[in-house]
């Protein structure tokens, strides 16, 4: 009876403490995040300047918006195409320097690099570097090539993409590698005796260990979508070529103008879509980890 006691006041007590810890955070996020999108999403079906209750007559609008519609196809094609590309990039690298490789550490730290430069200086990069008149036009003009306008042909959103992949392939690295230290080497010894091969060790083992961190990334390289906006903006301004204007440029152009209804509500449908693909991809990890398990 005594023992019962003294664990559930222990329990208590480190609930009581981390919930101390964490109420800054909490409160940052209740106060920053939480209250002004039931704001936006308050305003979304309301007039803002009478208050009067207008139901859905601005989603309406928004859905029938053709910026709307062409941001939103151009987001989920940027999302279908760097998100699988990201993940496997940042999965090659962890797995090679995850073994002794020669300089391992300069390597970290090359990968590291683009996460502490600002995005503007990214963008001024990828100025001189896909700039009509800039550095690879000038390196394919000496070879006898032909010029490509890369920021407004089809080829920004390749460009897009390489600067999406290059800024955050590191990040996702190092958390590849915190889920291929957990891995027990045993395992890889064990195989080793048994006569698999790399590819096998892989499939057997190294990817089976590294679901929960492969969500983890998944779900943050999905997220993180949604920042490459800043260096397309940078580079490009409110109305760049139609293959990168994203929905972030279309709230941020509605911003401007003061259409506050249009904004909250496709910002409202923008979350909205972000927690589906979120709880869609949970479920199928959930599954795949039944099926795991049995």
């Amino acid at each position: 009876m005594i023992a019962t006691r003294k664990k559930r006041f222990r329990i208590q007590r480190e609930v009581f403490w981390g919930g101390i810890f964490i109420l800054p955070s909490l409160t940052g996020c209740l106060v920053f995040v939480i209250v002004p999108f039931f704001g936006a999403v308050t305003r979304s079906v309301t007039n803002v300047f009478t208050g009067a209750f207008t139901g859905l007559a601005h989603y309406e609008a928004v859905f029938r918006n053709a910026s709307f519609q062409t941001a939103s196809i151009n987001t989920l094609r940027f999302m279908g195409l760097c998100v699988p590309i990201l993940v496997a990039v940042s999965l090659a690298l962890a797995v090679m320097l995850f073994k002794p490789v020669f300089i391992k550490s300069a390597l970290r730290a090359t990968f590291l690099l683009p996460m502490a430069i600002p995005a503007a200086s990214v963008a001024l990069l990828w100025q001189v570097l896909f700039h009509s008149n800039g550095l690879i036009n000038g390196l394919m003009g000496a070879v006898g090539l032909q010029s490509v306008d890369w920021m407004r042909t089809d080829y920004a959103l390749m460009c897009l993409i390489i600067a999406y992949v290059w800024k955050n392939a590191g990040y996702n690295m190092v958390l590849f590698m915190a889920g291929l230290s957990s891995i027990p080497p045993e395992l890889y010894e064990a195989a080793s005796v048994d006569g698999a091969g790399a590819w096998r060790k892989f499939t057997a083992i190294t990817w089976p260990g590294l679901r929960p961190t492969l969500f983890t990334v998944t779900v943050l390289s999905l997220l993180n979508t949604f920042k490459a906006y800043r260096e397309a903006w940078l580079v490009a301004g409110n109305y760049p070529h139609t293959s990168i204007y994203l929905i972030q440029h279309t709230l941020n152009n509605w911003f401007t103008a003061l259409e506050i209804e249009k904004l909250s509500a496709a910002a409202t449908v923008t979350a909205a879509v972000i927690l589906l693909l979120v709880a869609v991809l949970n479920r199928a990890w959930g599954l795949k980890h039944e099926e795991a398990v049995t």
